[in-house]
């Protein structure tokens, strides 16, 4: 019984013993799971444009509606035979409804204006031919020889680029995202005497779209930024 007793202690002071020992390397290990760094990695890439809307719009004025409807859709056509002699397809042009405005409706202000009716016309293309307006653009002065003016301000009539290919490019731009964060955390790592370990949290960001520089907007910048976890080892 007694020695029974004595084999039962010694088995439970050697479990006390290893377990003390194991104590430390678990607190270490357990920290280990704590020590982490975060880092970000950028990929940017240029790309053109795929896709243009370009809005031209004119004023027609005169004194007689009829008159001023007839010419607003001569200068329509006109516009039209412009579009398709580059290259634009009547399927990606759309005119829209004119806007008349009768300067003698107006109680107020005299009624001795040059003209009475004011009329803006607006005929769009929206294109992915992106080369094909960046060659029409030029020649709007041709227009203008014919008489058609243009109207409002640039605010209102923009030439809109856009880039609608982002899904084909995101895989790639990912990669070198997250390549570029894994980079920046080995270094990290080692200037720590650390090595780096498995990523314990990442967050691909948002994707981005801007113009290169105002001069050229059919040249878009893409951006993203890549945000990873990732864990420490001694």
């Amino acid at each position: 019984m007694e020695k029974g007793k004595f084999y039962s202690g010694l088995f439970i002071m050697v479990g006390l013993i290893f377990l003390g020992l194991m104590i430390p390397k678990a607190v270490s290990d357990f920290r280990s799971f704590e020590r982490t760094v975060n880092v970000k990695g950028l990929s940017e890439k240029e790309v053109k444009a795929d896709k243009v809307i370009w809005p031209f719009a004119f004023t027609v004025v005169g004194n007689d509606l009829n008159g001023v409807y007839a010419e607003i859709e001569r200068n329509t056509a006109t516009i039209k035979e412009f579009l398709t002699s580059g290259g634009i397809p009547e399927s990606e042009i759309t005119v829209s409804v004119p806007s008349v405005s009768d300067k003698y409706a107006y109680e107020y202000g005299s009624n001795d204006r040059a003209y009475r009716y004011f009329c803006k016309s607006t005929v769009s293309v929206c294109t992915e031919n992106v080369d094909a307006v960046l060659a029409l653009m030029p020649r709007q002065s041709e227009l203008l020889k014919k008489g058609i003016i243009g109207s409002g301000n640039s605010w209102e009539n923009q030439v809109e680029f856009k880039f609608e290919g982002l899904n084909a490019i995101k895989p790639e731009m990912i990669e070198d995202a997250t390549k570029n964060a894994r980079e920046a955390a080995e270094k990290f790592a080692k200037d720590s005497d650390s090595r780096l370990g498995k990523i314990k949290t990442a967050n691909q960001g948002t994707f981005t779209i801007s113009d290169r520089d105002s001069n050229t907007p059919y040249i878009k910048k893409v951006r993203v930024v890549s945000s990873v976890t990732y864990y420490l080892k001694n």
